[in-house]
């Protein structure tokens, strides 16, 4: 099939370089001019896959209207560009395209998912797919064996992009829950961030294995009530998401946590990782759905006191660690 793959971060590049070895034609497009002379001359993203060299037949360029031409559109772009790089996409997209979004995040000022940006941009009806799921691009690059789960309200767009992105290392599973994997793909962040900043504090697995399931609690309760399913989040996009990005040193939002944890002022602390961290913004929006739904996030909360108020980590932990007593599920004896 052709292909365009829209963004040439490390994540865009990993499913550049992966679709091109399943024997699909893809040209993978950069928004700077420098950055595509670099990756048409070296051959090599050395600034996001360092190491993970170019299949001769990769197509490097940095003319959007390429879409045009393209079977299926993959959208890899952060969260905060999805909006723009769909206009400008539209003129070139019908309703024949698959469109493939792989960003992870909530829009900042609308709240909206990734998805309705898309359909809101490019309104022709074309089918649009969520991929997601555990995937550093940095192992996907080099073909560790990696599963994750595409989505989307069309049964035949899912099946075509699980058959398109499959291979004996990188495995895709299907789901209609288009809801529930686009807001356990944007909250797994928020977590991967106090993850982070539990490392910072120096503290120990009890602490992460604490702050991972009760940030996976606060999660369903904000995703189910917000139209997704439960089974979903204890899933590849939901739990298993969760894992690797708050274990990962090759996250972006841990480490940014870390630093965090460790005192460095939140603006510091983004402007040393030196590339999105996707859990800064997605943490304003799920505290304004949280709000708007009357759901109770008490983690998410003491996160946005820390990113946005200046709190102190360390009365953020001591205000979780003495919060009222609970019964975990909820249930009570009779």
């Amino acid at each position: 099939m052709k292909i365009s793959i829209i963004g040439s971060g490390g994540w865009g590049t990993a499913l550049a370089v992966l679709l091109t070895k399943n024997g699909h034609s893809v040209t993978l497009w950069s928004f700077e001019e420098k950055e595509y002379e670099h990756l048409k001359n070296e051959r090599e993203n050395r600034a996001f896959l360092p190491g993970v060299l170019f299949p001769d037949e990769l197509v490097c360029t940095n003319d959007i209207s390429v879409a045009k031409d393209a079977e299926i559109v993959v959208m890899a772009v952060p969260s905060f560009a999805v909006r723009a790089t769909a206009k400008k996409l539209s003129q070139y997209i019908s309703d024949e395209h698959i469109v493939v979004n792989v960003a992870k995040g909530i829009e900042k000022d609308t709240s909206k998912r990734l998805s309705e940006i898309i359909e809101e941009e490019i309104p022709v009806g074309c089918d649009i797919v969520v991929l997601s799921g555990p995937s550093h691009a940095e192992e996907v690059g080099r073909g560790v064996p990696t599963a994750i789960i595409a989505t989307s309200r069309s049964k035949s767009a899912a099946e075509t992009v699980q058959n398109v992105f499959m291979n004996e290392s990188f495995r895709v599973y299907i789901t209609d829950d288009v809801v529930g994997v686009e807001l356990g793909a944007a909250l797994k962040n928020v977590m991967a961030l106090a993850a982070g900043v539990c490392d910072g504090l120096g503290l120990g697995d009890n602490s992460k294995a604490a702050l991972m399931t009760r940030g996976l609690a606060e999660t369903v309760r904000l995703g189910v009530a917000l139209g997704g399913k439960e089974e979903t989040f204890a899933g590849l996009a939901g739990l298993g998401d969760l894992i690797v990005t708050c274990m990962s040193m090759h996250s972006r939002n841990r480490r940014a946590g870390i630093l965090i944890g460790e005192g460095v002022p939140t603006d510091k602390a983004l402007e040393k990782i030196g590339a999105v961290v996707e859990g800064y913004y997605a943490t304003q929006s799920a505290m304004q759905l949280a709000q708007r739904k009357g759901i109770e996030m008490p983690i998410t909360a003491e996160m946005h006191k820390v990113l946005f108020e200046g709190a102190d980590p360390k009365n953020a932990l001591y205000n979780l660690m003495t919060r009222d007593k609970k019964s975990e599920s909820g249930t009570a004896w009779k």
